[in-house]
């Protein structure tokens, strides 16, 4: 079988996307302007729920993405993300953002779509595509950058063959994903249920008093748990080699349910244990994870535990009080918060019994997330070192 050496420009045309005006972004509504947030480092696209924009303006024609769109980051927003390319999930809901290029033209005589989108996320491309960009702070690809990057692919039947193999690993971490995001959501709604709208199990005998019930109330965080303040060592202490501990600064990585080691760093003093609430405190303030390793946590990052043996319910209890990021916080440049401010964050704290009741409900649905999310783990695994290989014929599909 022979592998054919083309540039991608004998192959694809990408557009431009359009400069979509801030005045006219919402919180909802019916489109998404995707940024290069919505793509992950290495390829795939990002949803944000609670985090992505509408818009509300006038939308030109042509810019609103279609089901299998084929879209690549432009611009590096985030470390890593130049040159990463993603799959439009549905049609009618995505708008062609400015920093992303849509490729609108493919001549199937010589790339398969869905090739061509692993193609762009495999390191040899992705590597030439950083090489050709341009800028000091932030890099920038073009188009005409793009298409002069030479790769080698096999005839269109084989490349079908290939990417029937890797989907099926994206479509195992898919479907888990989507078992993930239902759990959480179950156990958000069942917090929800008990302690917002406080109907939980015994609430008609329960008198309530100023929207408290007896034997309830509000306590600070500086009460109800410990916290550790990240702290940032220089940057001769970090690698990203596995030296030392895990290390979160407090966006890169941070995640939706557990943080993504990349960085590690030696100096191993302000750590969250497993189990800690992971908390952002410099911007977007009031991201929140967990740890589910020992690391070492940096100055945009708090570790939260409960001094009442209360972890699961601490953890649902903080989601649902900062229900969006940038709740808390002040400063002229970027929002953070201080560890007194922290302290003096002020959450609803049932009986004992209830909160028991409620921890015994969520702490199976917890289990699940966690063997799930460590099954996709080992399944991207797998499917990152079969691609470079299947997509350079190292292996034959």
């Amino acid at each position: 079988m022979s592998w054919e050496e083309i540039s991608l420009g004998d192959a694809i045309h990408i557009k431009h996307g359009f400069a979509f005006k801030s005045q006219y972004f919402s919180e909802n509504g019916k489109y998404v302007v995707l940024t290069p947030g919505n793509f992950y480092e290495r390829g795939g696209f990002r949803p944000r729920p609670g985090k992505d924009r509408f818009y509300q303006g006038d939308i030109p024609d042509g810019y609103v993405l279609s089901e299998g769109d084929v879209i690549v980051a432009m611009t590096e927003q985030g470390e890593g993300l130049l040159g990463s390319s993603a799959w439009i999930p549905k049609g009618d809901a995505y708008l062609h953002n400015q920093r992303l290029g849509l490729v609108d033209e493919i001549d199937g005589n010589l790339l398969d779509r869905k090739f061509l989108y692993h193609l762009f996320n495999t390191r040899p491309v992705r590597q030439k595509i950083y090489g050709s960009a341009t800028g000091t702070k932030v890099r920038h690809t073009a188009p005409v950058r793009i298409y002069r990057v030479k790769v080698k692919v096999p005839p269109v039947s084989v490349q079908r063959r290939i990417t029937g193999v890797i989907d099926g690993y994206d479509d195992l971490i898919e479907n888990n994903q989507r078992r993930i995001q239902l759990l959480e959501e179950s156990a958000r709604l069942l917090y929800k249920e008990w302690f917002v709208h406080l109907r939980f199990p015994g609430h008609e005998h329960v008198k309530v008093t100023n929207g408290v019930p007896d034997g309830w109330s509000f306590q600070t965080l500086e009460k109800l748990a410990s916290v550790v303040m990240g702290q940032s060592p220089k940057s001769e202490f970090y690698n990203e080699n596995g030296e030392g501990l895990p290390f979160h600064q407090g966006v890169t990585g941070f995640g939706l349910r557990y943080p993504e080691h990349k960085t590690f760093c030696t100096v191993t003093k302000r750590l969250a244990e497993p189990g800690d609430i992971l908390f952002s405190i410099r911007a977007p303030v009031g991201r929140i994870n967990i740890a589910n390793d020992k690391i070492v946590v940096g100055r945009g990052v708090a570790a939260i535990k409960s001094k009442l043996g209360q972890q699961n319910f601490l953890h649902y209890a903080l989601k649902s009080h900062f229900f969006k990021e940038d709740m808390i916080g002040g400063g002229a440049i970027f929002a953070s918060v201080s560890k007194k401010e922290l302290f003096g964050v002020k959450l609803l704290q049932p009986e004992e019994s209830v909160v028991r009741l409620f921890m015994d409900h969520v702490k199976p649905i917890d289990k699940q997330i966690d063997i799930l999310t460590r099954a996709n783990k080992e399944l991207a695994r797998a499917r990152d070192l079969l691609l470079p290989k299947l997509m350079s014929g190292e292996l034959a599909a």
